[in-house]
């Protein structure tokens, strides 16, 4: 069938009238869409709904046009008077193309269960009163044959819109008796432990707004443009850049953002990026550019004038750069050999940075998804402090740089309880707690428990492709889910058939979130509450994550309690007060915010709130949460955990585990990295057509390594390593530093019957190895070769 015709709904009850082969594709046709864009007039009404949230690093607001019960048209926010103090939330492309997800042909739409082996996608069709019969046989089995530790609801970002996604299985499961818990996640682990090693606490972050007061912004590893890290950063930066900040980009690729935002792009060796802060370091200190006056009052661990008491005799950060103790002075012409940026770059950066009035070095994520990720975020927080950024305007402390104060968005405030089983693991090692949970201790990350009692037996994966396609080594990850004697019941929660769905021996099918009702508070930044009426019934059999909750939890005697007699709208209408309570006190209740139809209820921010300002203007009165009281750039915390190689005192560049320095770059001389990509949030829009068309899944090479190969544009081409290997087009571009290959992450991973993954998933690479003192994933970490494919 042709792509525009791929939809027929069949017979479908919405809003009590029953429309039977209703064709979507007639709503798609161009000489209609252009009449609709003059007019509006065909649509019977529209509705301004947060995008669906998947975790993107945004909280946009869409304007949905609705015709005959069918979303027919998305635009998006154009509220009047935008302006830097209340800018509108202009949704990217991902947000506008959403119809092509809610309209897919491949959504689930029945309760099944697995009829195959697992992993073959078989399934049969059943009830769901089987289905959720079935579901409370199984936690009640578990339950009493290995502990509520057995059970286990993971990591999962598909849906953050309050009453849907994970959070519901999570109040179910408290009210149960709990279940195997997990701290941090896939996307921050190593920046939301390291920054409080330095700082006391991860709000390190002014408001945006002042960047409009900075004359220097480094965006390190950061792409606003294409994974957005809060709605409208970008529309920041082109601000400050309009009052004359330079921005510079340091990045592996030439990103979306250093094309659109940076004055300069400064390409840089994956992995090395605590070698560039060294260096740079080493310049502010030999030329005396550094902030002396700050580090004596405010910093603790710089020099040996300012040691901890006990560690007077240690290494400082200095004696490190210096090489006063391992001899190596770290030098810009040593970075140079190790980050492929000249020595003449570097220094010129550390003279802009340090003699910048008001500077902002900000990290992005990537960084830290690496071997010793932890380190890389300590290196941009010290180089913050030695400059003095710290807790003045247009300066910026670096680190994960939550919103400063106690006016940051509050994520979720969904009532989940408290959950009865205090274990924890780091989300990560979850494949470690199914083969040995038992033998996990604090060495592994267990916390709250001296040891588990038992393995994870069963999972209840909702909203999450992170236990096949978005964890490390997927190889690795299919031979553990195969093995039923391991996890012994996997039930998935989901829109699609994704690769983790495969998987599953029980399929509960979600309704999206068009199709009930949830809010949204800002990513990280913003002072806005986001409103998501129900705009749509749910096709078929789908139900709200919620509904699916209710309905196990009716099966297992706890339906009164889990929803105190509310639905997703009452929830809505309770969650409002409590924003009026701790964030937002003149938002309108729900009856009214939903008859304005204006979408969002946002506060003007006309004085940026700055991180430490207070801590700046008197550090006596106001001590940092660090065992100090002030900035720790010699940590006493790290260095008493005796682990000197992996985990140092002051931040240090170590080589990494897979590193082109390294053995294995004799048979695997490419670094590989999975950077995110404009047409997905993460894996969550890996199947939209007409995404899909404009930016297709390829491997981008540069043209030297390519040469080298015989490898010619749009060619299939071969990655592979010890882990595994995929197929896929390549595009030949000189916007990569050559010896580094960029597999965008989040496709679905489709093996052929060779093995090889010709969905072109980065993860079929990657490691399943940790980070030392997060317990994050290093996915980026990961070294391959290249070929021309002749199959």
């Amino acid at each position: 069938m042709k792509r525009r015709d791929f939809l027929k709904w069949g017979s479908i009850i919405t809003g009590g009238t029953l429309f039977s082969s209703y064709l979507v594709s007639e709503l798609l046709k161009d000489d209609e869409i252009l009449h609709a864009v003059k007019s509006h007039t065909s649509f019977e009404k529209m509705i301004r709904v947060g995008c669906p949230s998947h975790n993107c690093g945004g909280r946009c607001l869409l304007k949905v046009y609705i015709k005959e019960g069918v979303i027919a048209r998305i635009e998006t926010d154009d509220r009047p008077n935008d302006s830097v103090e209340d800018p509108q939330l202009r949704a990217c492309l991902r947000g506008r193309a959403y119809r092509q997800r809610q309209y897919h042909p491949d959504r689930l739409r029945y309760p099944m269960k697995r009829i195959g082996k697992r992993g073959e996608g078989q399934f049969e069709r059943i009830s769901w009163d089987e289905a959720t019969n079935l579901m409370a046989e199984k936690l009640a089995y578990f339950k009493d044959k290995y502990g509520n530790e057995s059970i286990y609801v993971p990591y999962g970002t598909g849906s953050y819109s309050q009453t849907n996604g994970k959070w519901s299985a999570n109040r179910l499961m408290n009210l149960f008796g709990g279940s195997l818990g997990y701290y941090n996640s896939y996307s921050w682990a190593c920046i939301s432990k390291a920054t409080p090693y330095v700082y006391g606490t991860n709000i390190s972050g002014n408001q945006r707004q002042d960047w409009l007061n900075s004359e220097y912004i480094i965006m390190w590893g950061w792409n606003p443009s294409e994974m957005r890290d809060g709605t409208n950063s970008e529309f920041f930066l082109k601000k400050a850049k309009e009052k004359g900040a330079k921005i510079i980009c340091i990045d592996p690729r030439m990103t979306l953002s250093a094309v659109s935002l940076a004055d300069e792009w400064i390409p840089i060796r994956p992995g090395t990026d605590t070698a560039l802060m060294s260096a740079m370091a080493y310049v502010m200190i030999t030329e005396g550019i550094h902030d002396k006056d700050f580090l004596e009052k405010y910093c603790i661990g710089f020099d040996k004038s300012q040691m901890p008491p006990g560690f007077e005799q240690e290494e400082s950060y200095k004696d490190y750069i210096l090489g006063l103790t391992d001899k190596i002075p770290k030098t810009p012409e040593w970075a140079e050999t190790i980050t492929g940026i000249p020595t003449s770059n570097i220094i010129k950066i550390a003279r802009e940075y340090a003699t910048a009035k008001a500077a902002v070095l900000y990290q992005g994520y990537g960084m830290q998804r690496r071997a010793y990720g932890e380190q890389a975020v300590r290196g941009g927080c010290v180089l913050a402090a030695i400059t003095g950024n710290v807790g003045i305007s247009g300066g910026w402390a670096s680190g994960i740089a939550l919103q400063a104060d106690d006016g940051g968005p509050l994520w979720n405030v969904f009532p989940m309880g408290s959950n009865p089983v205090k274990a924890q693991i780091p989300c990560f090692l979850w494949s470690e707690a199914v083969l040995r949970g038992t033998e996990m201790t604090e060495e592994e990350g267990l916390k709250g428990a001296d040891k588990l009692n038992s393995n994870i037996k069963m999972i209840w994966a909702v909203a999450s492709n992170a236990i096949i396609n978005q964890h490390g080594n997927i190889n690795r990850t299919v031979e553990i889910m195969k093995d039923e004697s391991k996890v012994e019941f996997f039930v998935v929660q989901d829109n699609f058939l994704t690769p983790t769905a495969k998987f599953a021996d029980l399929l509960l099918p979600a309704c999206t979130q068009f199709e009930t009702w949830g809010m949204e508070d800002g990513w990280k930044y913003g002072e806005e509450l986001i409103l998501q009426p129900k705009i749509t019934d749910p096709p078929w059999e789908t139900k709200s994550d919620y509904q699916i909750c209710a309905d196990i939890a009716e099966k297992l005697g706890l339906k009164e309690k889990f929803t105190e007699g509310k639905n997703e709208k009452e929830w809505v209408e309770e969650l409002i007060e409590t924003y009026r309570k701790s964030r937002f006190p003149e938002i309108p209740k729900l009856d009214e915010f939903e008859k304005s139809n204006i979408g969002v209820y946002s506060v003007p921010v006309t004085k940026p709130r700055i991180a430490f300002q207070d801590f700046r203007k008197d550090p006596e009165k106001n001590p940092l949460s660090t065992p100090s009281g002030k900035i720790e750039i010699f940590s006493s915390r790290l260095f008493e955990m005796n682990k000197p190689e992996t985990i140092p005192a002051v931040p240090k560049y170590i080589q990494e585990w897979e590193s082109p320095f390294g053995e294995e770059a004799k048979k695997f001389p490419l670094q590989i990295i999975g950077p995110h990509y404009m047409p997905r949030v993460h894996s969550t829009l890996a199947n939209n057509d007409w995404l899909n068309d404009i930016f297709p899944q390829r491997v981008f090479i540069n043209a030297i390594d390519a040469q080298e190969r015989k490898i010619k544009n749009g060619q299939k081409i071969r990655v592979y390593n010890e882990r595994g290997s995929l197929i896929l087009p390549c595009r030949i571009t000189k916007r990569i530093l050559p010896g580094v290959v960029a597999i965008p992450q989040g496709a679905w991973w489709e093996p052929d019957k060779n093995g090889n993954d010709v969905g072109g998933s980065v993860n079929t690479l990657t490691s399943e190895k940790w980070t030392p003192l997060a317990f994050g994933n290093a996915q980026h970490t990961i070294m391959a070769e290249v070929e021309i494919y002749n199959g």
